[in-house]
């Protein structure tokens, strides 16, 4: 039986999503733990792709194999997990359906926090830069993002053999009082991709970079020629697409 389940997990505390030898606390070895404390059989929870160490997710999806169908499994592993990570939705779905390899697209979400200092109640999600940005000069060099691109001067793995092009469908800059919402819409990310295209693109924003300088920073393939690599702690997966 292969059930489709879709996570929220608050990251802050765990070491990513992906199962680790080293260390016990990873989204993945959780609930592959409580399933099988359930079921009694150990099953891999297949992600649709790997949260870094401190992310989090509103809308994670992953599948698992188990041998029969539970009515309750849902409320059970509910009732198993730590109270930063939920299971909000769970059914059966076709055998051959994989979380990774049968997804379209992806939603992330970087915040960041203006004001001087963090918001009580966002600190631990949303990443304070006490700077004053443009926002303007920032969805322009947005723009120079969309399509499909060799992104390979967003990727910290600069020793990747895989192919490094990818497609951004759309990237929205919100602000909201202090809070400057970043969403990226693509048919994939490679590793720290959106962390360090949120930091290009506050270099922009706060006059290190012109918006044209986005262009020749793809051009280049040079991870150095790319901004910084914004902390974990702002970046959430929303949704991902099938």
């Amino acid at each position: 039986m292969n059930y489709k389940i879709t996570i929220q997990y608050e990251g802050t505390r765990y070491a990513g999503w992906q199962r680790q030898k080293s260390t016990p606390d990873t989204i993945q070895g959780i609930i592959e733990s409580a399933l099988y404390d359930i079921t009694g059989e150990k099953t891999e929870v297949n992600g649709s792709g790997r949260t870094d160490a401190g992310a989090h997710a509103l809308g994670q999806v992953a599948n698992f194999k188990v041998s029969r169908e539970y009515d309750d499994i849902m409320d059970r592993l509910n009732e198993a997990l730590p109270s930063d990570i939920k299971i909000v939705e769970c059914h059966t779905v076709h055998d051959r359906f994989h979380a990774r390899l049968n997804a379209k697209s992806k939603t992330y979400i970087y915040k960041i926090d203006i004001g001087k200092k963090p918001d009580v109640f966002t600190r631990r999600t949303v990443n304070h830069f006490p700077y004053n940005v443009d926002t303007d000069k920032m969805k322009a060099a947005a723009e120079y993002m969309l399509g499909e691109k060799d992104f390979k001067a967003f990727c910290s793995n600069r020793r990747t053999k895989k192919s490094t092009v990818r497609t951004l469908y759309s990237i929205e800059i919100v602000q909201e009082g202090a809070e400057i919402s970043f969403i990226y819409k693509g048919n994939g990310f490679l590793y720290n991709m959106v962390r360090i295209i949120t930091g290009t693109l506050l270099e922009v924003g706060t006059g290190k970079f012109e918006p044209e300088y986005i262009a020749d920073i793809i051009a280049s393939k040079d991870r150095s020629k790319a901004g910084i690599t914004m902390p974990p702690r702002g970046l959430t997966l929303v949704r991902v697409d099938y």
